[in-house]
């Protein structure tokens, strides 16, 4: 299994949307009905957020969800075996979003070993800069499962370096602070993403962090490949508890349809 094309076949269905989901947010019967959902509503890549105590990247909605998640008892392993029965019928794109102790606890190496066991194709851990990925990245290479950059409007400088290295797609913060919904984005994404391609053409490009509404992915697509939504999504789930995938289906189709609707 090849995970780079896999990676790169959730861009070849127009511009990729791409939902994040809490694992375990209320339980992970949920999660399960939710992805499937996503999918089915045509979903393109699936990140799965592991819950951790001290999300740093995250802003009230989606840390709300790691602690319901994490009261409810959610542990990795129970994630990991989570993830090989939803891939017993699906073969969408999945990446694990997490924190770098969440690895590190487990073991690096037998983190990325089973993670690859149960299908995942790639992985973005916020907290670990650019310039300590090589801690992580060797073993997540090893096994199959790309090591996901993301850049920022302050690496402007890094931007090209960042680019170059990336594996799978490179995840373009839109703005700073932490994620959450945002009225108004007022980033300069066209040029970082000149910048991106310029360094390295072949690479998708997904915008992710604030971003909410069918007019911001209409935006965010004309210059993105794809178009990322997190605490959109989570806030449904907890608003919906068991009963989100519905909703969660009717919100991927409209913004998946939004993201490919050029003015």
């Amino acid at each position: 299994r090849i995970s780079m094309s896999n990676i790169r076949q959730a861009f070849q269905n127009g511009k990729a949307f791409i939902p994040f989901i809490t694992c375990g947010d209320p339980d992970l019967e949920s999660t399960k009905r939710n992805v499937r959902a996503a999918v089915a509503a045509g979903a393109d890549l699936v990140e799965l957020g592991i819950p951790f105590s001290d999300p740093t990247a995250e802003g009230p909605v989606i840390q709300a969800a790691n602690l319901r998640a994490l009261s409810g008892g959610v542990t990795t392993d129970a994630v990991f075996r989570m993830v090989a029965e939803l891939r017993e019928e699906l073969t969408t794109p999945l990446v694990f979003m997490t924190y770098a102790n969440v690895v590190f606890s487990y073991g690096i190496e037998r983190f990325a070993a089973r993670a690859a066991e149960v299908g995942i194709d790639g992985i973005i851990l916020p907290d670990v800069p650019f310039e300590e990925k090589e801690e992580f990245a060797p073993a997540f290479r090893a096994a199959g499962i790309d090591f996901i950059s993301m850049i920022a409007p302050t690496s402007m400088a890094r931007i090209r370096e960042i680019a170059a290295a990336a594996e799978g797609f490179l995840y373009v913060v839109s703005s700073l602070g932490v994620t959450g919904v945002r009225r108004e984005i007022n980033t300069d994404l066209s040029s970082m993403l000149a910048s991106v391609r310029q360094a390295n053409p072949s690479l998708p490009a997904a915008i992710g962090f604030g971003i909410s509404t069918p007019a911001q992915a209409q935006r965010m697509a004309a210059v993105a490949d794809g178009v990322i939504v997190g605490s959109a999504i989570v806030r449904i789930m907890a608003e919906k508890g068991r009963e989100a995938d519905e909703e969660i289906a009717r919100y991927v189709r409209e913004m998946k349809t939004a993201a490919n609707t050029f003015q």
